[in-house]
């Protein structure tokens, strides 16, 4: 998922709606003594059809509206969903999820086997049709890259599912179960494209499972949600759930810091920091399970594609630029310390399958130009470098709206400055960008015309969905934003999908990330924190997921919004307050950030690499028992 990882989505409102979320909700539904909780995120609340999800935001918003078939718990812990027990056959090829008994859509209508069979034989014949994704295309390979064959259900009430070879990664299907007496009404292409007559936006009022749903919507501004009547389980202490949407991180912060606001996603850095000493605030730096990330055309000016320099073709060239990126450098100056230097494509997150490359590149000038100097770009009588056909060297660097890359462009610029490379530096509105970016594979009305752009990725307890970003089948879906494309890392994904051995599925993890480093089409700059900050003079109970080195809301699922109490009611035994705990040693990859304050917030980077270290061996557990699943692009 983008987050970042086609992650950080913002738009803009007006001034009275700004500063005053109150005034959101229209019609006057709120009911006076309801107790409802406000979310400010930095992402654009655009889509309540779950396949056309693509940021941290559009995975919240049907997250709590849907089971998944297994669920996560506070811990990322497997814990039951629209299943409440699965299991799986000895060959690993046959698995069986008992369905909960006596559920109810929100709408009234029983929510049983046949609505999992539907939705999973939706993604079968999605992949099986001409298009081969739906919407996004960010949820099918959930199932795809699980080799799922086929879905029954048995008498018993359980939905059988087989796979074509014996694998660990159906249980971590991040596939929101829908009511088939709603969805099945529309075809996949209403279901798929927002052009097509008839197309399903699923607007309010959404008949789901989850403990609250939608009822009323403002595309790419507010999205209100109330409990769900139907809801099989305990309901939260929140009668409503109010998610806004902010273009500006100060605009959102000081909503939070006047009590307009309950909970801010997306918080700046310098807000962050100065926010830990205030009263009522609770800080929660998550560790990053993604990444900030260069990325390269590298079919440049192959034909439908409309790059500037054949340089950029060049694996020479891309690596050489590697070494004018002072990484660090841009943790400590953008970030304020809240991240980490970035290397491979699988973040130090994931503690069990992260590795180093053999040879990684360092902050050198002088290398990088030795690099340019040795790959034939010699320099003009400008001092620019000059290309194959004789063209001074001038890429395009852009990145969307929805995130601030302006700092990091500046740096990018004076660094390649050094070395004969001219940036010309812009941003582009994020669904401008999107247009940009797929080359002729994914359309022939598409000409990939850009250089080189900055934007993110994030993943899943499982490195399974962000391998799968680069094989050659997601170039065409125009997820394979670099258009990488080696059958080498393509057999090896293959072969990490299939794999049960925790250490031979390592090795395969091992060298796709030496393979795909080594390509040079991309280069993660930084693996960069989760910034969050909440009240705690309303709700109470705010939970890390997980605990040690995460953040109360926009991970997997919905445990946290459960565990919030009312801080005004009488007490009970509940939940603590959760605060992050302090970890023993200092992993190899992360270098320190602040320290944790008083209020619970900051958690430096030693912290968050234990806590990773614990929840990683507890997910490599997991995997062995056939028990895990996670979320494609973090949401990237």
């Amino acid at each position: 998922m983008r987050s970042p990882l086609a992650r950080r989505v913002r738009t803009f409102l007006a001034a009275v709606v700004l500063l005053a979320p109150t005034l959101v909700m229209t019609g006057g539904v709120q009911a006076q003594d309801q107790l409802v909780l406000r979310v400010g995120t930095d992402q654009k609340l655009e889509t309540l059809n779950p396949w056309q999800s693509i940021t941290y935001a559009d995975y919240e918003m049907f997250t709590i509206q849907y089971e998944l078939l297994v669920s996560f718990d506070i811990n990322l812990d497997p814990a039951p969903g629209f299943a409440d027990s699965w299991s799986s056959s000895a060959d690993a090829m046959t698995h069986t999820f008992h369905i909960r008994e006596g559920m109810q859509w929100s709408d009234g209508e029983p929510a049983t086997c046949e609505d999992a069979r539907y939705t999973y034989q939706f993604v079968l014949d999605v992949l099986a049709s001409d298009d081969g994704y739906v919407g996004s295309g960010y949820l099918e390979p959930y199932l795809s890259s699980a080799g799922l064959e086929s879905v029954t259900c048995d008498d018993a009430g359980n939905l059988i599912a087989t796979t074509s070879y014996p694998t660990t990664l159906l249980t971590q299907a991040y596939i929101p179960i829908l009511p088939e007496h709603i969805w099945s009404q529309y075809s996949q292409q209403q279901i798929s494209d927002p052009a097509a007559d008839g197309f399903f936006a699923n607007e309010p009022v959404v008949v789901g499972s989850g403990p609250y749903h939608a009822v009323e919507w403002s595309p790419g501004e507010f999205i209100r949600m109330e409990r769900n009547p139907n809801y099989w389980g305990t309901p939260g202490v929140p009668d409503q759930i109010v998610y806004q949407t902010f273009e500006s991180e100060d605009t959102m912060d000081q909503a939070l810091r006047t009590g307009e606001l309950d909970y801010v996603r997306g918080t700046g850095a310098n807000q962050f920091d100065a926010m830990q000493s205030e009263p009522n605030i609770r800080t929660a730096e998550g560790y990053a399970n993604g990444y900030t990330y260069l990325s390269f055309n590298t079919r440049a000016k192959e034909q439908g594609y409309r790059g500037s320099t054949s340089a950029l073709r060049d694996e020479a060239f891309r690596d050489a630029l590697g070494y004018a990126i002072d990484r660090q450098t841009l943790v400590d100056r953008v970030l304020n310390g809240h991240g980490v230097a970035g290397t491979t494509h699988v973040p130090p997150y994931h503690v069990n399958w992260h590795v180093e490359p053999d040879h990684p590149r360092t902050f050198d000038i002088d290398e990088a130009n030795r690099r340019l100097d040795a790959a034939g770009y010699p320099r003009g009588d400008d001092g620019r470098r000059i290309d194959a056909d004789g063209k001074p060297i001038v890429l395009r660097l852009t990145w969307p709206d929805s995130e601030d890359h302006a700092a990091d462009a500046q740096f990018i610029q004076g660094w390649f400055d050094q070395i004969g490379i001219g940036v010309d530096a812009f941003v582009t509105e994020e669904g401008a960008l999107l247009e940009l970016l797929p080359g002729p594979e994914y359309d022939t009305g598409y000409h990939a015309d850009w250089d080189f752009y900055m934007w993110g990725w994030g993943g899943d307890p499982d490195p399974n969905s962000l391998l799968g970003l680069f094989t050659t089948d997601q170039i065409p879906a125009a997820i394979n934003d670099c258009f990488y494309s080696d059958s080498r890392y393509d057999t090896l994904n293959t072969l990490q999908q299939q794999a049960t051995d925790v250490a031979q599925r390592k090795e395969y993890i091992d060298e796709m990330q030496q393979l795909f480093y080594d390509a040079a089409c991309y280069h993660v700059l930084y693996y960069d924190s989760e910034l969050h900050a909440m009240r705690t003079d309303k709700f109470t109970g705010w939970t890390n997921q997980p605990p040690e080195s995460g953040v109360p809301l926009f991970g997997f699922g919905y445990p946290a919004y459960m565990l919030l109490t009312d801080a005004n009611a009488t007490p009970t035994a509940g939940p603590p307050e959760a605060t992050p705990t302090a970890g023993a040693t200092q992993g190899p990859q992360p270098t320190a950030t602040p320290t944790p304050t008083d209020t619970g917030g900051g958690i430096d980077s030693s912290v968050l690499l234990i806590g990773a270290i614990v929840v990683i061996i507890v997910v490599g557990g997991g995997f062995l028992l056939l028990q895990r699943r996670g979320r494609v692009e973090e949401e990237e």
